[in-house]
Protein backbone atom coordinates (compact mmCIF):
# COMPACT_ATOMS: atom_id res chain seq x y z
CA UNK A 1 0.00 0.00 0.00
CA UNK A 2 1.34 3.45 -0.45
CA UNK A 3 0.89 4.74 2.98
CA UNK A 4 -0.44 8.28 2.17
CA UNK A 5 -0.95 11.17 5.08
CA UNK A 6 -5.04 10.70 4.35
CA UNK A 7 -4.97 7.42 4.27
CA UNK A 8 -5.32 4.66 7.21
CA UNK A 9 -2.22 4.96 8.62
CA UNK A 10 0.57 2.53 9.08
CA UNK A 11 0.56 1.50 11.89
CA UNK A 12 -3.25 0.69 12.43
CA UNK A 13 -2.59 -0.90 8.76
CA UNK A 14 -0.14 -3.27 10.24
CA UNK A 15 -2.34 -3.61 12.94
CA UNK A 16 -5.02 -4.66 10.76
CA UNK A 17 -3.27 -6.81 8.44
CA UNK A 18 -1.60 -8.71 10.95
CA UNK A 19 -4.89 -9.68 12.80
CA UNK A 20 -6.15 -11.25 10.29
CA UNK A 21 -3.34 -13.43 9.42
CA UNK A 22 -1.29 -11.92 6.57
CA UNK A 23 2.46 -12.58 6.43
CA UNK A 24 3.63 -9.36 5.54
CA UNK A 25 3.24 -5.83 4.50
CA UNK A 26 5.17 -3.58 2.00
CA UNK A 27 5.22 0.01 1.33
CA UNK A 28 6.75 1.79 -2.03
CA UNK A 29 8.86 4.29 -2.47
CA UNK A 30 9.07 7.73 -3.89
CA UNK A 31 10.66 10.12 -2.38
CA UNK A 32 9.09 12.81 -4.58
CA UNK A 33 7.60 13.27 -8.43
CA UNK A 34 9.32 16.16 -10.94
CA UNK A 35 6.33 18.00 -11.68
CA UNK A 36 7.72 18.15 -15.28
CA UNK A 37 5.65 14.58 -15.64
CA UNK A 38 8.04 13.57 -18.63
CA UNK A 39 8.58 9.78 -17.57
CA UNK A 40 5.34 8.25 -18.47
CA UNK A 41 3.27 6.58 -15.72
CA UNK A 42 4.03 2.83 -16.47
CA UNK A 43 0.27 1.75 -15.79
CA UNK A 44 -1.15 4.46 -18.47
CA UNK A 45 -3.37 7.78 -17.95
CA UNK A 46 -2.56 10.21 -15.53
CA UNK A 47 -0.42 9.14 -12.50
CA UNK A 48 -2.02 8.41 -9.41
CA UNK A 49 -2.52 11.08 -6.61
CA UNK A 50 -0.73 8.73 -3.95
CA UNK A 51 2.58 8.63 -5.73
CA UNK A 52 2.68 12.34 -5.03
CA UNK A 53 1.40 11.79 -1.02
CA UNK A 54 3.28 8.91 0.37
CA UNK A 55 4.87 8.92 4.12
CA UNK A 56 9.12 8.09 3.54
CA UNK A 57 9.35 4.52 3.16
CA UNK A 58 11.67 3.95 6.10
CA UNK A 59 9.31 6.10 8.83
CA UNK A 60 6.32 4.18 7.62
CA UNK A 61 8.08 0.54 8.36
CA UNK A 62 9.20 1.54 11.53
CA UNK A 63 5.00 2.81 12.36
CA UNK A 64 4.62 -0.89 11.30
CA UNK A 65 7.07 -2.79 12.81
CA UNK A 66 6.52 -0.75 16.22
CA UNK A 67 2.47 -1.42 16.11
CA UNK A 68 3.22 -5.72 15.48
CA UNK A 69 5.00 -8.54 16.92
CA UNK A 70 4.67 -11.26 13.89
CA UNK A 71 4.24 -9.20 10.65
CA UNK A 72 6.72 -8.73 8.08
CA UNK A 73 7.62 -5.39 7.04
CA UNK A 74 9.02 -4.59 3.87
CA UNK A 75 10.06 -2.28 1.05
CA UNK A 76 8.12 -2.91 -2.30
CA UNK A 77 10.43 -1.98 -3.42
CA UNK A 78 13.28 0.57 -2.18
CA UNK A 79 14.92 2.77 -4.92
CA UNK A 80 17.94 2.67 -3.60
CA UNK A 81 19.79 4.74 -6.85
CA UNK A 82 18.47 7.35 -5.47
CA UNK A 83 19.95 6.94 -1.40
CA UNK A 84 23.17 6.52 0.29
CA UNK A 85 24.20 3.26 0.75
CA UNK A 86 25.77 3.91 4.20
CA UNK A 87 22.46 5.80 5.36
CA UNK A 88 20.26 3.45 3.87
CA UNK A 89 22.03 0.47 5.54
CA UNK A 90 21.78 1.61 8.99
CA UNK A 91 18.23 2.63 8.37
CA UNK A 92 17.56 -1.20 7.23
CA UNK A 93 19.43 -2.52 10.04
CA UNK A 94 18.16 -0.17 12.67
CA UNK A 95 14.60 -1.51 11.92
CA UNK A 96 15.41 -5.11 11.43
CA UNK A 97 16.82 -4.89 15.30
CA UNK A 98 13.81 -2.42 16.31
CA UNK A 99 11.25 -5.32 15.03
CA UNK A 100 13.03 -8.78 15.56
CA UNK A 101 14.22 -9.51 12.80
CA UNK A 102 11.30 -8.94 10.08
CA UNK A 103 12.59 -6.22 7.53
CA UNK A 104 12.38 -7.32 3.39
CA UNK A 105 14.48 -5.38 1.64
CA UNK A 106 12.70 -5.08 -1.56
CA UNK A 107 15.61 -3.21 -3.89
CA UNK A 108 14.74 -1.93 -7.59
CA UNK A 109 15.95 1.11 -9.92
CA UNK A 110 12.64 2.43 -10.97
CA UNK A 111 10.87 4.13 -14.40
CA UNK A 112 11.32 7.88 -13.21
CA UNK A 113 14.06 9.21 -14.92
CA UNK A 114 13.58 12.91 -14.02
CA UNK A 115 13.49 11.49 -10.32
CA UNK A 116 16.57 9.86 -10.53
CA UNK A 117 18.17 12.87 -12.05
CA UNK A 118 17.44 14.71 -9.08
CA UNK A 119 19.26 12.63 -6.77
CA UNK A 120 22.40 12.90 -9.41
CA UNK A 121 21.49 9.50 -10.90
CA UNK A 122 22.31 8.91 -14.62
CA UNK A 123 19.14 6.77 -15.94
CA UNK A 124 21.56 5.12 -18.21
CA UNK A 125 24.18 3.67 -15.72
CA UNK A 126 21.11 2.87 -12.80
CA UNK A 127 21.19 -0.84 -12.81
CA UNK A 128 25.08 -0.79 -12.29
CA UNK A 129 24.61 1.74 -9.20
CA UNK A 130 21.99 -0.85 -7.99
CA UNK A 131 24.28 -3.45 -7.57
CA UNK A 132 27.37 -1.57 -6.23
CA UNK A 133 24.77 0.31 -3.53
CA UNK A 134 23.26 -3.28 -2.59
CA UNK A 135 26.89 -4.81 -2.98
CA UNK A 136 27.97 -1.70 -0.75
CA UNK A 137 25.43 -2.60 1.79
CA UNK A 138 25.96 -6.30 2.40
CA UNK A 139 29.45 -5.17 3.42
CA UNK A 140 28.41 -2.76 5.83
CA UNK A 141 25.84 -5.52 7.48
CA UNK A 142 28.76 -8.12 7.59
CA UNK A 143 31.74 -6.65 8.18
CA UNK A 144 32.95 -4.84 11.44
CA UNK A 145 34.84 -2.92 9.43
CA UNK A 146 33.62 -2.33 6.19
CA UNK A 147 35.04 -1.27 2.75
CA UNK A 148 33.96 -1.09 -1.02
CA UNK A 149 35.33 -0.19 -3.67
CA UNK A 150 33.34 0.23 -7.19
CA UNK A 151 32.62 2.62 -10.05
CA UNK A 152 29.53 4.30 -8.29
CA UNK A 153 30.42 3.22 -4.74
CA UNK A 154 33.64 3.61 -3.12
CA UNK A 155 34.76 4.09 0.39
CA UNK A 156 37.49 2.89 3.16
CA UNK A 157 37.13 1.33 5.89
CA UNK A 158 33.98 2.13 8.30
CA UNK A 159 32.41 1.06 11.44
CA UNK A 160 28.46 0.94 11.25
CA UNK A 161 26.34 -0.31 14.18
CA UNK A 162 23.76 -1.79 14.89
CA UNK A 163 24.43 -4.94 12.75
CA UNK A 164 20.87 -6.53 11.36
CA UNK A 165 19.44 -9.09 12.91
CA UNK A 166 19.16 -11.42 10.71
CA UNK A 167 21.96 -13.05 9.90
CA UNK A 168 23.62 -12.39 7.51
CA UNK A 169 21.16 -9.94 6.74
CA UNK A 170 17.99 -8.92 5.69
CA UNK A 171 16.52 -11.14 2.10
CA UNK A 172 17.25 -8.86 -0.53
CA UNK A 173 14.04 -8.75 -3.24
CA UNK A 174 14.94 -8.14 -6.39
CA UNK A 175 12.04 -5.95 -7.81
CA UNK A 176 11.23 -5.47 -11.70
CA UNK A 177 10.13 -6.94 -14.77
CA UNK A 178 12.94 -5.81 -17.40
CA UNK A 179 14.94 -8.06 -19.85
CA UNK A 180 18.05 -8.44 -17.35
CA UNK A 181 15.86 -8.48 -13.66
CA UNK A 182 16.76 -12.11 -13.34
CA UNK A 183 20.37 -11.39 -13.82
CA UNK A 184 19.78 -9.47 -11.11
CA UNK A 185 18.63 -11.35 -9.20
CA UNK A 186 21.11 -14.13 -9.82
CA UNK A 187 23.83 -11.63 -8.36
CA UNK A 188 22.80 -10.37 -5.46
CA UNK A 189 18.95 -11.27 -4.46
CA UNK A 190 17.59 -13.46 -2.59
CA UNK A 191 14.33 -13.48 -4.26
CA UNK A 192 12.50 -12.23 -7.82
CA UNK A 193 9.62 -9.96 -7.05
CA UNK A 194 8.26 -9.09 -10.53
CA UNK A 195 4.77 -7.17 -11.02
CA UNK A 196 1.87 -8.91 -12.18
CA UNK A 197 0.83 -8.40 -15.88
CA UNK A 198 -1.76 -10.34 -16.82
CA UNK A 199 0.48 -12.31 -19.00
CA UNK A 200 2.23 -15.75 -18.88
CA UNK A 201 5.73 -14.36 -19.06
CA UNK A 202 6.37 -14.35 -15.23
CA UNK A 203 5.93 -17.67 -14.72
CA UNK A 204 8.36 -18.93 -17.73
CA UNK A 205 10.82 -16.69 -16.44
CA UNK A 206 10.85 -18.22 -13.08
CA UNK A 207 11.46 -21.67 -14.73
CA UNK A 208 14.15 -20.43 -16.47
CA UNK A 209 15.78 -18.42 -13.32
CA UNK A 210 15.52 -21.16 -11.10
CA UNK A 211 17.17 -23.83 -14.17
CA UNK A 212 19.82 -21.22 -13.86
CA UNK A 213 20.57 -20.22 -10.17
CA UNK A 214 23.06 -22.87 -8.24
CA UNK A 215 21.62 -21.31 -5.31
CA UNK A 216 17.71 -20.99 -3.53
CA UNK A 217 16.08 -18.01 -5.15
CA UNK A 218 12.80 -17.38 -4.29
CA UNK A 219 9.35 -16.53 -5.81
CA UNK A 220 7.04 -13.85 -4.82
CA UNK A 221 4.59 -12.31 -7.05
CA UNK A 222 3.77 -8.05 -6.68
CA UNK A 223 0.11 -6.92 -7.46
CA UNK A 224 -1.71 -10.43 -7.67
CA UNK A 225 -5.33 -9.98 -8.32
CA UNK A 226 -7.89 -11.55 -6.15
CA UNK A 227 -8.53 -14.62 -8.68
CA UNK A 228 -8.15 -18.14 -7.29
CA UNK A 229 -7.06 -19.17 -11.05
CA UNK A 230 -4.41 -16.52 -11.45
CA UNK A 231 -3.22 -17.52 -7.57
CA UNK A 232 -3.60 -21.49 -8.35
CA UNK A 233 -1.37 -20.85 -11.49
CA UNK A 234 1.47 -19.28 -9.67
CA UNK A 235 1.33 -21.57 -6.26
CA UNK A 236 2.09 -24.32 -9.07
CA UNK A 237 4.75 -22.57 -10.49
CA UNK A 238 6.30 -22.49 -7.26
CA UNK A 239 5.57 -18.87 -6.07
CA UNK A 240 5.73 -18.98 -2.47
CA UNK A 241 4.47 -15.16 -1.52
CA UNK A 242 1.64 -13.14 -4.01
CA UNK A 243 1.64 -9.65 -2.57
CA UNK A 244 -1.85 -7.52 -3.51
CA UNK A 245 -2.31 -3.75 -3.87
CA UNK A 246 -4.47 -2.61 -1.00
CA UNK A 247 -6.24 1.10 -1.78
CA UNK A 248 -4.64 4.56 0.02
CA UNK A 249 -7.98 5.05 1.59
CA UNK A 250 -9.65 4.89 5.37
CA UNK A 251 -10.08 1.80 7.27
CA UNK A 252 -13.50 0.83 5.66
CA UNK A 253 -11.95 1.09 2.20
CA UNK A 254 -9.13 -0.67 2.65
CA UNK A 255 -11.34 -3.86 4.79
CA UNK A 256 -13.32 -4.40 2.02
CA UNK A 257 -9.99 -5.14 -0.32
CA UNK A 258 -8.60 -7.82 2.46
CA UNK A 259 -12.35 -9.18 1.97
CA UNK A 260 -12.01 -9.96 -1.26
CA UNK A 261 -8.72 -11.16 -1.39
CA UNK A 262 -9.04 -13.60 1.67
CA UNK A 263 -12.32 -15.02 0.02
CA UNK A 264 -9.83 -15.89 -3.23
CA UNK A 265 -7.17 -17.49 -1.21
CA UNK A 266 -9.92 -19.33 0.42
CA UNK A 267 -11.25 -20.27 -2.87
CA UNK A 268 -8.13 -21.47 -3.47
CA UNK A 269 -7.47 -23.54 -0.79
CA UNK A 270 -11.21 -25.43 -0.96
CA UNK A 271 -11.88 -23.42 2.15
Amino acid sequence: MFPTHDAIDPGSLARLVEARGHQSLFFPEHTHIPASRLSPYPGGGELPRRYVHTYDLFVAMTAAAVATTRLRVGSGICLLIERDPIVTAKEVASVDVLSGGRVDFGVGAGWNREEMENHGTDPRRRMAVLRERVEAMKAIWTDDEASYHGTHVDFDRIWSWPKPAQRPHPPVLVGGNGPTVTDRALAFGDAWMPTYTGGGDIVQRAVQLRHRAERPIELMVMGAPADPRVLDRFERAGFRRAIHWLPSAPRGPVEAALDRYEAAVAELHGE
